[in-house]
């Protein structure tokens, strides 16, 4: 009978796995030993934006009930100017607060917000008036809406690519319509008045104010009028077409009569610019009989229906027309002529007039110097300016013209465009110097 194989002795461990129990640790550490790491070299780049070694005691968590986060204060002089660095230039890269065309900064924080603001859809705290309206504020600029470009190779290239391509108006375009735009400033809260005068006769104030309200009406779209208040009988009617025999002395006497712009009119004369002017007295009989009272009967008869009412005064400045004309006067053109009589008398006007109280009117004025008067040859122009820049704001040469010259009618297109720009430019001067708002 076959035996059964012998079961192996089976051992208690128990005692051993007390045993190893006992002996092992509970945490075990093993030490290697590393070849020592090379120092990393920092970048200039990133160094310069690094933030300093500076140590930072977290603090202590006391129990599971508190907070388990901390602020922690960090300053690091490097922080602090790359920090500086990043507000300035995102300051400089924010768009900037740009006034409405025809507005300035003031009528601007008074009407409007800034293009930003509209487009994130704020709204301005004050009503804005109609001309806030604008065709840059409300036309989307594209392909369509963009005007197309002047100027001789800019209008070729546009029609060559059958209008796709558009490089822009030409640098001359480009100087006329930001004089342009000078000029088109808008007002607030009735008439300007812009008295055109000087102590000495013959120096072209005439010719002045004829060319200063061309440009104005040429360029702007309200309406412009030229008042002719010589006591001695102004010329200033016979510089455009004539369309009326009426003088500001039927002014006076139809005042009461006159109640709209149509029977106004009746009795302007009106030039190719749309220039508007108002005759004086012919009859030597009654040249004398307009007063303060009538012209301010015809003031505010014109403050009515026109934006700017220029007034070519006389050439006293003591006759009461004069006191009226300058109680209502926004601002100043004195005129002056190339000689040393005529400028000095141009002078004296200035301190005759500072001395009475318009030294306001003094500051803000502006000199026409007319070149085409006799003896211009003869004299430093430029020391003449320099008598008169420490006196007013501005001074504006204006240039000899065989049209000016003849004494009779002003055609505006026919003038030579030296005459042209230099009106224009002292438009534009006049009109930076009347106040945007009344009250």
């Amino acid at each position: 009978m076959a035996q059964k194989p012998e079961e192996p002795e089976r051992r208690d461990l128990a005692p051993l796995d007390e045993e190893l129990t006992l002996t092992t640790p509970e945490t075990l550490s093993i030490a290697v030993d590393l070849p020592p790491t090379p120092p990393r070299e920092v970048p200039d780049d990133e160094a310069a934006v690094a933030i300093d070694d500076i140590p930072v005691d977290p603090g202590f968590v006391a129990s599971p009930t508190e907070p388990n986060t901390m602020s922690v204060a960090i300053v690091a002089s490097r922080l602090a100017a790359a920090t500086a660095e990043a507000e300035a230039a995102a300051a400089a890269a924010a768009e900037p607060v740009v006034p409405l065309p025809g507005a300035d900064a003031s009528r601007h924080e008074q009407y409007g917000q800034s293009r930003r603001d509209r487009m994130r859809g704020e709204h301005s705290t004050q009503p804005e008036p109609a001309a806030m309206l604008t065709a840059d504020r409300l036309l989307e600029v594209n392909r369509k809406t963009r005007p197309g470009p002047e100027g001789p190779w800019q209008r070729f290239v546009y029609n060559a690519t059958f209008r796709t391509v558009n490089l822009g108006d030409s640098a001359k375009v480009r100087a006329r319509k930001e004089l342009d735009h000078r000029i088109q400033k808008q007002f607030e809260g009735g008439t300007r008045f812009v008295p055109v005068l000087t102590r000495k006769g013959g120096v072209g104030k005439t010719t002045v104010t004829t060319l200063l309200g061309m440009a104005l009406a040429d360029a702007r779209e309200d309406r412009i009028v030229a008042i002719d208040a010589n006591p001695d009988r102004g010329t200033l009617s016979e510089r455009v077409p004539k369309q009326t025999r009426a003088t500001v002395r039927d002014v006076v006497h139809k005042a009461a009569s006159i109640t709209g712009f149509t029977d106004f009119s009746a009795l302007v004369s009106r030039d190719e610019t749309r220039l508007d002017i108002l005759a004086s007295d012919t009859d030597p009989m009654l040249s004398e009989a307009f007063d303060e009272n009538d012209y301010n009967v015809v003031a505010d008869l014109s403050a009515r229906f026109y934006s700017i009412v220029l007034t070519d005064c006389g050439t006293g400045i003591v006759h009461s027309v004069m006191r009226a004309t300058l109680q209502r006067a926004d601002s100043l053109v004195i005129v002056s002529g190339g000689s040393v009589d005529e400028a000095r008398l141009a002078s004296e006007t200035l301190t005759w007039l500072d001395a009475n109280g318009y030294g306001e009117l003094v500051r803000n004025a502006i000199v026409a110097l007319n070149t085409a008067t006799q003896g211009t040859n003869l004299v430093k122009l430029e020391e003449i300016e320099a008598h008169f820049r420490s006196r007013v704001r501005e001074i504006v040469r204006i240039p000899y013209d065989p049209q000016l010259a003849a004494g009779s009618v002003v055609q505006w297109k026919a003038l030579k465009p030296l005459t042209k720009l230099s009106a224009r430019t002292l438009a534009a001067l006049v009109v930076e110097g009347l106040p945007a708002e009344r009250d």
